[in-house]
This record gives structure tokens, sequence and C-alpha cells, in this order.
């Protein structure tokens, strides 16, 4: 999904002609945090509330400021990843998008964005979540998917999030299934050796299929 696709066209702009309180209003309005300054097409930055409401005189209209400019953007044909890198970077509620021009195309609401994105990760298909420890060394996709995918079951979509320097053995990796079953999954990936750290939305086995899970991890470990 690019940045065009996320455009809000609803989303207002501030122009060069507007108070400082008529642009804090429409902030207050659109209940967010920061939008786009555009004069004729042409980005001038993005204009934050915390910026006007530090300002003595709420006549003075924007052109009037000479408030350094804050360049930050999203091009049009950026990822989501890196839209959302940019949004978090920078703690913002809003993102102007340029086109190849390098004037203004739209502005993005995080908000909006970020509910594209779960559904990007399957987040409201029905399916547990499991998140496994594991070294940067031991991660390989292939595999894990292969052991998954062994017990009838599909991976929606996976997060991995790498070690820090000093912590080798502490990269988690969460995997979104499409069952919400999944101890027969677990005891595969613990019968190879991952650390599952967790396992969320799961539903038990009834007991008897336990006691048989029971039994035949039993058997393996002999």
């Amino acid at each position: 999904m690019l940045a065009e696709e996320l455009i809000n066209p609803t989303t207002p702009i501030l122009r060069p002609f507007d108070s400082v309180g008529q642009a804090v209003d429409l902030m207050d309005e659109y209940g967010t945090r920061q939008l786009a300054l555009v004069d004729d097409e042409i980005y001038k930055g993005l204009l934050s509330e915390d910026t006007l409401l530090n300002l003595l005189d709420d006549t003075q209209t924007l052109s009037e400021l000479n408030l350094p400019p804050n360049p930050i953007h999203a091009n049009l044909f950026q990822h989501i990843y890196e839209v959302i890198g940019i949004a978090n970077r920078y703690q913002l509620d809003t993102v102007p998008v340029l086109d190849e021009d390098n004037l203004y195309a739209g502005t993005i609401l995080v908000s909006d964005m970020m509910a594209k994105f779960a559904t990007l990760l399957g987040s409201q298909e029905t399916g547990a979540i499991i998140v496994l420890k594991m070294a940067n060394r031991d991660y390989s996709l292939t595999d894990i998917s292969r052991l998954v995918e062994s017990n009838n079951t599909k991976i929606i979509s996976t997060y991995f999030s790498g070690s820090e320097y000093g912590a080798l053995d502490q990269a988690t990796l969460t995997l979104k299934l499409n069952h919400s079953e999944v101890s027969a999954v677990v005891a595969t990936l613990e019968r190879f050796g991952y650390t599952v750290e967790n396992v969320f939305g799961s539903t038990p086995f009834d007991s008897p299929d336990r006691h048989r899970l029971d039994l035949l991890m039993r058997y393996l470990e002999t």
C-alpha cells in the first residue's frame, strides 16, 4: 500500500492568509495537532498546534510569522512502512504528501493509516497470535512456515523484531495465524527447539485432545 492510497481528501490545509486563531480552531475542529501550510499548491511546511499556541497574537496571519520551515512530508509512491516511519520519527498526527513535481498532493491522517495497516496485518481475521523468542541467527521464516503449515495452519502475517546489541538471544517473531486452535502448532515449534514466549487468542483443546497431545509429546521425548 502506497502513500497515494492513504490520502484523506477531507483533511483541510492552512493558507498564508489564515490567522493564527483560525489555524488553531481548524486543528481543534478536525482533532489534529498539525496541518500543512500550502500556498497555491506549494507546500510551505507543517505547522503544529503547540507552536501556534505559544504565539501571543492570534490575529497575525500565518504569512507574518516568519517561522522556520518544517518540510516534513512523504512522497506519493512511498510504501506505508516508510510513511509509518516518518510519522513515528516526528510524532505526527498528519503526514503531508507531495507529488513528483514536489507539489502538495494531500494529507494522510495517521489514525486512518494505522487502521489500514491493521487490516494489512490481518488483525481483524480470526486466529491466534504466537510470539517466538530466539537468537537472530535462528530466524528462518522458511523453516518456521514449514512447521506451522505441517499442522494445516497458515501464517497470515509476521513481524520480526531483531535483538539489540549485547542481547543476541532476545529477538522476537510474532506470527498471526488463520486458526484459533494452535496447540499442535505450539507443540511442533517447541519440539523443534523454538521458545514460545506467548500465545494470544488461542482456544484450548478439549480435554481428550489435550490428553492425546501430552501422551504424544512424552513419547517423542523418550
